[in-house]
């Protein structure tokens, strides 16, 4: 049983103990969740860019850019990071202020920079036109637009200007965001230098005092958007794998049963633990929506059978899915259904840095999903208050 108690978790524990602690007065009106069915706590996702036919990337209005977000909340994601993708630096600029001024609100919970600084051999759907190497002034202007919202930006490690005391690295760290590796066609030394550049400028923070947004980077979207492993070649993926084993590390899965096979799902599962695996939707415009045509940012994509593909190419194109449609299909590939669950809400949280969400547990927001046996959403409640 969860009590709310106006905004905020108020206690947690078995119904039948629910008098003993004092709660026996809220007995009468509690409502139950369907046989077999789930209370689970509000969702994170930490890697969306947009649903309910509208895209972070595109929307030029907080109220378009809204849409996405309730479109997510209504299906369990009671906290969202708004991902942007490689546009010209104007259009970053443009939404870093618009979604910022969103967090502000209390709407989303930050933002995320997927590129530009990233690989044109690897860049799925970024638009090639506008990767660019890495600048330090940029990232420091987009930084300060965002207000001490940005959460992670993804850069490819072999780029220059990536490590050192005036890299990008360096600049996320000190400006309150993280480095997350991806779209890479890296070889194995430029991610090792990388992930311990970024490792080592986290330890002396925090030997220093100063804050951290975490104390791990991430990877994007594990295996999509980089090089395959080879023995011969390992390229970035093994990387990934042994900085998490490390802890330092958290790998982002899309575990749709599209993105990365079920087989693999499980098996970096049983590899690394749910403690170093975020579960992520990756998800464009047309989650929650018909198959049909869509944007990606610059890029015309089309969605046929529920798989999203640019219409020039046929890269895949982001996801369709809501988060808690991949907490399913991920205990449904044979993971226990609480270690999918951690995966897509206290591992989000602790990429925000944020102890506040992704828990059922007194003192944090009223952020609560009621399921039926199935995983369908049956009732939301964020900060104490129903989602329509």
């Amino acid at each position: 049983m969860v009590v709310i108690a106006g905004r905020h978790i108020g206690w947690v524990g078995e119904a039948a103990e629910a008098a003993r602690a004092g709660w026996a007065d809220l007995l009468g009106a509690a409502r139950t969740a369907p046989r077999g069915g789930y209370l689970l706590p509000g969702l994170v996702d930490v890697h969306c860019h947009g649903g309910g036919g509208q895209s972070f990337p595109n929307a030029t209005t907080p109220e378009q850019a809204m849409i996405a977000v309730k479109e997510h909340r209504r299906h369990g994601t009671t906290t969202l990071v708004a991902s942007c993708v490689t546009a010209a630096p104007e259009v970053l600029r443009a939404r870093a202020r618009m979604l910022a001024d969103l967090c502000d609100a209390g709407e989303l919970a930050g933002i995320h920079f997927e590129g530009p600084f990233v690989s044109v051999e690897r860049c799925g759907a970024q638009d090639p036109t506008y990767i660019i190497d890495p600048d330090v002034a940029l990232t420091r202007e987009l930084l300060e637009l965002g207000r001490g919202h940005v959460v992670t930006m993804t850069i490819a490690p072999e780029k220059p200007h990536i490590t050192g005391d005036d890299g990008v690295i360096t600049t996320l760290i000190e400006g309150g965001a993280l480095p997350s590796f991806g779209h890479t066609d890296s070889e194995a030394a430029p991610v090792r230098a990388g992930l311990a550049d970024a490792s080592a400028r986290i330890g002396a923070r925090l030997d220093n005092g100063e804050p951290v947004r975490s104390t791990r980077v991430t990877a994007t979207h594990l295996f999509n958007g980089m090089r395959p492993m080879h023995h011969r070649r390992p390229g970035p993926v093994p990387e990934f794998l042994a900085a998490a084993a490390r802890g330092e590390c958290i790998v982002e899965l899309i575990g749709d049963g599209l993105h990365v096979a079920p087989a693999m799902v499980r098996d970096i599962f049983e590899t690394l633990g749910r403690e170093s695996i975020v579960l992520i939707t990756d998800a464009m415009a047309a989650a929650g929506m018909p198959d049909g045509d869509y944007v990606l940012g610059s890029q015309a994509v089309t969605v046929a059978d529920g798989v999203a593909r640019l219409t020039e190419g046929g890269a895949i194109a982001g996801g369709t899915a809501h988060l808690i449609d991949v907490v399913r299909d991920t205990w449904r590939g044979g993971i226990d259904l609480v270690d999918a669950v951690f995966a897509a809400s206290r591992q989000g949280a602790e990429i925000l840095g944020d102890d506040s969400v992704g828990a059922l547990e007194p003192g944090g927001w009223a952020d609560v999903v009621v399921t039926d046996a199935d995983l369908n959403p049956v009732t939301v409640i964020r900060r104490g208050e129903l989602v329509d």
